[in-house]
């Protein structure tokens, strides 16, 4: 490869909460942290390049993103998702997060349901109750090691729930699916049936292995299109969460307007200035140094799986289509509860996983491990989990 990723970087005392929190949380100080999805690999060169000459520059006033920008974003989709995007779609904000806080708020009140699909990722959750919304769920059903989507199940709390949003996690963290255009499809059809907008969080969008292929919810239909916010950012793909940026893309101008509105009732007004630094130079130059880092992450998936199986074969893995995050299934350990499996990895095999329940109930016996780090690491990891569950 062109870019050494088994190079170990010491990311202890660089204000990061994967590492600098630990006694903080009540975490042992030399466990291996491998529970935030965020990588271990610097950025791409070209992302520092970028972000080194603006620094030189030494001003960071308030920023707009230009039409280098606009035109980075639009070529990084259209070439590697088929998928057009016009200006005036694109709305800024600091993360992802942050604009599902912000669709919660625009398109429904309190007292409404918000439908989401558990084990999911843990704030969609979070913020539907802090707004005071109600959660609803379509739990996945756990078929033969693979997550599926209850449709009749769907539909029924739709109907009799007052459901008026839906927060899709596409692909799906922690479980690993990359949806199929036949399920999405169905997905739109009952929404748009019913009225309920949809919030697509495609987030891990560009990280998917083999013949899976992610479907940007908006090339489903005009329809589709047309109800729905599509959550994308730089941050997963270029390791550049810390940088605070994101591309909303919501095509329906009613939609968008409300949108906005709430962003703008935040008080957030101009987008992080490196944000648009490093978005820019990602999307225009980074599509090398990325496609070999997947290619990297899907070798450690398959050196973990192999690991695992040769030396505790009782851990099962889910076997991933998408995102850097391996879901680990503990369900055969009959005799051993939820709660000591996570304080066994945690306390004595010294290693912080996210634990599965943390993903909802249905993620009991699960644990999520973030495979984006130098092999060493993750080896000697695994060779501590294994060595703890024989």
């Amino acid at each position: 490869m062109k870019y050494d990723f088994d190079r170990i970087t010491d990311r202890k005392n660089t204000f990061a909460i994967k590492y600098d929190l630990a006694e903080k949380r009540n975490k042992p100080i030399d466990a291996i942290s491998l529970w935030v999805a965020d990588m271990d690999f610097p950025t791409a060169p070209c992302i520092q390049k970028a972000l080194s000459e603006r620094v030189e520059h030494g001003i960071f006033g308030y920023s707009r993103p230009d039409e280098r920008y606009y035109s980075a974003v639009k070529k990084w989709f259209r070439e590697r998702h088929s998928f057009e995007i016009e200006d005036e779609w694109i709305v800024n904000t600091p993360g992802v997060v942050f604009a599902i806080s912000s669709a919660i708020k625009a398109f429904t009140k309190e007292g409404d349901g918000v439908i989401i699909q558990k084990p999911v990722y843990y704030p969609f959750f979070n913020m539907i109750n802090a707004l005071k919304r109600r959660v609803v769920n379509n739990p996945l059903v756990f078929k033969n090691g693979r997550y599926e989507i209850d449709f009749e199940d769907f539909e029924r709390k739709i109907t009799e729930e007052n459901v008026k949003l839906f927060i899709l996690c596409s692909p799906h963290n922690p479980g690993g699916r990359v949806w199929k255009i036949e399920e999405l499809k169905r997905l739109s059809e009952i929404c748009i049936r019913h009225s309920v907008i949809v919030v697509s969080d495609e987030i891990h969008s560009d990280i998917t292995f083999g013949d899976n292929v992610h479907t940007v919810w908006g090339k489903l239909s005009e329809e589709a299109a047309q109800n729905s916010i599509i959550c994308t950012a730089p941050s997963k793909t270029f390791n550049l969460a810390g940088l605070q940026f994101s591309n909303i893309i919501v095509k329906n101008p009613q939609l968008r307007n409300a949108f906005q509105k709430e962003v703008d009732a935040t008080g957030y007004d101009e987008p992080s200035l490196m944000g648009i630094i490093g978005a820019t130079a990602a999307y225009e130059s980074g599509g090398e140094w990325f496609d070999e880092a997947k290619k990297y992450i899907w070798e450690n998936i398959g050196f973990s799986k192999k690991y695992i199986s040769e030396h505790c074969p009782k851990i099962r893995v889910v076997e991933p289509e998408g995102t850097y995050l391996l879901w680990l299934d503990f369900s055969a350990f009959t005799e051993i509860s939820d709660r000591e499996i996570t304080e066994r990895i945690l306390r004595k095999a010294k290693v912080w996983l996210d634990y599965g329940k943390m993903f909802g109930t249905e993620g009991e016996k699960f644990q999520r491990i973030n495979c984006a780090t130098p092999r060493k690491i993750l080896e000697e990891a695994l060779k501590r989990i294994c060595a703890e569950f024989q």
